[in-house]
């Protein structure tokens, strides 16, 4: 069962925007509500999606250098990278199909 894996803003070039298959990043921090109710969906999709796309998580209140580069305002938010470019952003809640409508077609 894969899992996300954390990523920070020194590994955040190597882990996410040079690796070889699709990554989606969840922009999130303890004290956020609704980054608590997204975050078991974000967890099935690490299972689900395994050998497809990887699952990161960056905890926003430590990591304000990759926040700022990818003007991140709100959270949560979800990055699709691909290929080293963010092609798919989706900020705050939404239920797991209407995340997985917007992630399929990049998976492809």
């Amino acid at each position: 069962m894969a899992k996300p894996f954390e990523v920070t803003d020194v590994s955040f070039e190597k882990d996410v925007l040079d690796a070889d298959q699709p990554v989606l990043v969840d922009f999130w921090a303890e004290w956020c509500g609704p980054c608590r109710m997204i975050a078991p969906i974000v967890d099935q999709l690490a299972t689900e999606y395994d050998g497809k796309i990887r699952v990161a998580k960056l905890d926003a209140d430590i990591n304000p250098n990759v926040m700022q580069t990818f003007r991140v305002m709100g959270i949560p938010t979800l990055i699709l990278f691909k290929g080293g470019q963010a092609v798919e952003r989706i900020t705050g809640y939404m239920p797991k199909e209407r995340l997985v409508e917007k992630l399929i077609p990049h998976l492809g």
